[in-house]
């Protein structure tokens, strides 16, 4: 998984609105889809640029987002 920088807020519920992400010291903005919890950590859908849905996970044992590599092509919305 690519290690990335997250801006976001964290509601008081737990969940998180994530504004834009920072990959390769460039920060870009994205659509927030759908999030849940499970022992891996706080997982978030997003869209990059355009139409490309990627996974974005917050460790729940380092405290670090990572995007999840895709499993096989990346996912486009049409």
């Amino acid at each position: 998984m690519e290690s990335i920088g997250v801006e976001c807020i964290v509601e008081e519920d737990g969940s998180v609105r994530v504004r834009r992400i920072r990959r390769n010291n460039v920060w870009e903005g994205v659509e927030q889809g759908r999030q849940w919890q499970d022992e891996e950590g706080r997982h978030v859908l997003l869209m990059l640029r355009g139409t490309t849905v990627r996974e974005a996970v917050l460790s729940s044992d380092d405290l670090r987002w990572r995007l999840k590599e895709s499993r096989g092509p990346r996912r486009q919305i049409v």
